[in-house]
C-alpha cells in the first residue's frame, strides 16, 4: 500500500517540486536535497540499464527498481509506467503490482506500444485514440485499492506536433475517467506552449509539468500559470554521467585517483547515504559482541533409543524436516547471524553426520557418557567465546540472535511458556525437563526481563515443574571470561571424580558454576523452537515448521 501520499502534496496549493531518480541512492540525494516527492524515471531506469526509453524494459523490471526506490525514501514515489505495458486489462496489473510496491502512484501516457522517448528526434510517433487511454485511465483507478493512490494521465499531443485544441481534449477525457492529475508534455524551448495551454484549462484537476526543454522556467511561473507540480525528470542522471566521465577521464590520463580525491564524495559521505551507522547499530544490539564472533558447538553425539526405528541408519540431527535436515537448518541460523566456525560433536551414526563448512569431532563413547563429556571433546573450540547448541532442536533465527545480543559471560535461552502451560494443565508430556528458576519469577506472557536478563538460581531435571519459572531450551553463549570459567571449574571437578563427571549434563555444570559464584543469565522467550525427542515432536515439526 502507498508508503506517502502524493494527493495532500497537490492538494495543498504549493508546487511540488519533483526530482527524477534513476535508482535508490539517486532518490536518497533528491529526498536530502529537500524535493517533495521522487519521479521514478523510465527514461533514468531504462538508461542505468544500457537500453533507450523504448519499452524495452519489462514492467517486472521496472518494477524491481521501483521498489529499491521506494525503500530508500520516506517521501512520495510516482511510478513513470509509460503506456501501462499494454491495454486497459494490463493496466489493471500494472496498478496493483506499483501500489503494492509502496509507491504513491503511477503516471500512464498516451504513446502507443513500444513508446519512444518524448525527446528522440526522427522517429515515428503514434498516440493512442483519447477513448481507449481513457479507458486506461478508467481502468487504473478501478484497480487501486487505495483512494490515496494517485493515477496522473500524461499526454504527449503537443510532443506529437497536434497542437493545444487536441492536448486540451485529450486531458479533459482524461480528467473526465478519472485523472488525479494531467501531465501535459512539451518540448518546446520556452514555457509559452504551456503557458497558453493553462489559460485555457478549466482547472478540474492539477496539471504536472517537465521543465526539461525548457529550463529556464521558474517555480512562481509554473504556480502562476496553474501548474501544481514540476518533475525535474533527468537533470540527476545527466549531471551524474557528466561527473563520472569527468573523474574516470581524470584518473585514466593521470593514473592516479588522487587527482580526482577534492572533488568526489568522501567515503564518510557515501557510507552516510547508505545507512552504515545503522548498519553498526543493529551488529551491535542483534549479531555478537567484540571484534570477532563466537565460534558454535553443537552437541549431537548421543543415542535416543525411543526414535528407533526412525534413527535405525542416522543420528536424530540428520532427520529431515522438509527437505532440510536438523543439522542443516541449525548451521544456516548460525551463518545468518555471522557465526561461521562451527563444531559439531558426533557419536551414534556418526559417518552419516555431515553439513557444509562445519568441523567434525568424535565421541565414540556416546553410549556411556554424557553432554558434558561430548563439550570437551571440542575442548580446543573453548578457548574463547562459543555458543552451544544441543543438536536435536530447531528455533526461530530470531532467538539465536537474541542470545547474540546478551552482554553476560554465561547465557542461557530459557522459554518462559512452560511455567504458562504447567499452571494451565497443558505442560508437555514426556521429560524429564532442564527446568530453571530465576530471580524473578515470570507474571503470565506480559513478563518483561530485567535488563541484562534474570540471574538463574537453580537449573536441571532436579527443579520440580511447579517450581520452574521456564525450561532451558539447549541454547547457551560463554564469553572468553565464561568460557574460561567454565573450564576452571570443569577441571576442578574431574579432578576429584573424573569417573562421575563422564555422565553429567550441561546443566550439571552450570548448576556448578552458580553454585560457585558465577552469575548465569537467561535470555527469555515464549515458544519459536521445538525439541524432536519423540515420534510426536517429529510429527509436529514437519506440520509446523516452515521450509
Amino acid at each position: 500500500m502507498t508508503r506517502a501520499p502524493l494527493l495532500p502534496l497537490l492538494a495543498r496549493g504549493d508546487l511540488v517540486l519533483a526530482a527524477g531518480a534513476h535508482d535508490a541512492l539517486s532518490a536518497k540525494l533528491a529526498e536530502e536535497c529537500g524535493f517533495d516527492a521522487i519521479w521514478a524515471s523510465g527514461f533514468g531506469i531504462s538508461a542505468v540499464q544500457g537500453v533507450p526509453d523504448a519499452n524495452i524494459l519489462t514492467l517486472t523490471e521496472t518494477l524491481e527498481a521501483v521498489r529499491r526506490i521506494v525503500d530508500a525514501v520516506r517521501i512520495p514515489v510516482v511510478a513513470d509506467c509509460d503506456n501501462g505495458y499494454g491495454n486497459a486489462i494490463n493496466v489493471i496489473r500494472t496498478v496493483g503490482e506499483f501500489e503494492r510496491a509502496g509507491a504513491a502512484g503511477v503516471c500512464i501516457e498516451d504513446n502507443d506500444f513500444p513508446k519512444r522517448c518524448s525527446f528522440y528526434a526522427g522517429v515515428r510517433r503514434d498516440l493512442v485514440a483519447v477513448d481507449e487511454h481513457a479507458r486506461k485511465i478508467e481502468a487504473a483507478t478501478a484497480a487501486r485499492r487505495d483512494p490515496g493512490f494517485a493515477v496522473i494521465a500524461r499526454t504527449e499531443a503537443l510532443i506529437a506536433g497536434l497542437g493545444i485544441d487536441e492536448a486540451l481534449a485529450r486531458a479533459r477525457a482524461y480528467a473526465a475517467a478519472g485523472a488525479d492529475a494531467v501531465l501535459v508534455h512539451s518540448k518546446a524551448s520556452d514555457f509559452g506552449e504551456l503557458a497558453s495551454f493553462a489559460r485555457v484549462w478549466d482547472g478540474r484537476v492539477p496539471l504536472v509539468a517537465v521543465p526539461t526543454t525548457y529550463p529556464g522556467v521558474t517555480p512562481a511561473e509554473l504556480s502562476g500559470a496553474g501548474f501544481r507540480m514540476a518533475i525535474f525528470a533527468n537533470q540527476a542522471l545527466r549531471a551524474a554521467i557528466v561527473a563520472m566521465r569527468d573523474a574516470l577521464g581524470e584518473i585514466r590520463r593521470s593514473g592516479q585517483a588522487e587527482s580526482v580525491e577534492q572533488r568526489i564524495a568522501s567515503l564518510e559521505d557515501v557510507y552516510a547515504l547508505v545507512g552504515v551507522s545503522e548498519l553498526k547499530a543493529n551488529e551491535q544490539r542483534f549479531l555478537f559482541t567484540g571484534s570477532e564472533p563466537p565460534r558454535a558447538v553443537i552437541l549431537a553425539a548421543g543415542f535416543e533409543p525411543q526414535l528407533m526405528p526412525l534413527i535405525q541408519d542416522r543420528p536424530k540431527t540428520m532427520l529431515e524436516v522438509k527437505g532440510r535436515t536438523i543439522l542443516d537448518r541449525q548451521v544456516a541460523a548460525l551463518h545468518g547471524c555471522g557465526v561461521r566456525d562451527v563444531t559439531v560433536v558426533r557419536g551414534y551414526q556418526k559417518e552419516c553426520v555431515a553439513a557444509a563448512g562445519v568441523r567434525l569431532v568424535d565421541n565414540d563413547r556416546f553410549g556411556e557418557t554424557g553432554e558434558l563429556y561430548s563439550l570437551m571433546r571440542a575442548r580446543d573450540a573453548l578457548g574463547g567465546a562459543f555458543l552451544l547448541l544441543y543438536g536435536d532442536i530447531i528455533f526461530e533465527p530470531s532467538i539465536l540472535a537474541r542470545l547474540l545480543a546478551s552482554r553476560a559471560d554465561i547465557a542461557v535461552v530459557v522459554d518462559r511458556a512452560f511455567h504458562d502451560a504447567y499452571r494451565a494443565g497443558l505442560a508437555p508430556t514426556g521429560g524429564p525437563f532442564d527446568l530453571v528458576v530465576t530471580e524473578t519469577p515470570p507474571n503470565g506472557r506480559r513478563f518483561v526481563a530485567p535488563d541484562g536478563g534474570s540471574r538463574i538460581l537453580r537449573i536441571g531435571p532436579e527443579v520440580a515443574p511447579a517450581d520452574a519459572h521456564g525450561e532451558f531450551i539447549g541454547m547457551a553463549m560463554f564469553s572468553a571470561t565464561g568460557a574460561a570459567a567454565l573450564l576452571r571449574v570443569h577441571d576442578e571437578l574431574a579432578g576429584g571424580r573424573a569417573e562421575g563427571l563422564e555422565r553429567a549434563s550441561m546443566t550439571h555444570i552450570l548448576q556448578a558454576l552458580i553454585d560457585r559464584g558465577q552469575p548465569v543469565s537467561a535470555v527469555d522467550i515464549h515458544q519459536g523452537w521445538m525439541e524432536i525427542d519423540s515420534f510426536d515432536d517429529y510429527r509436529r515439526a514437519w506440520a509446523e515448521v516452515a521450509r
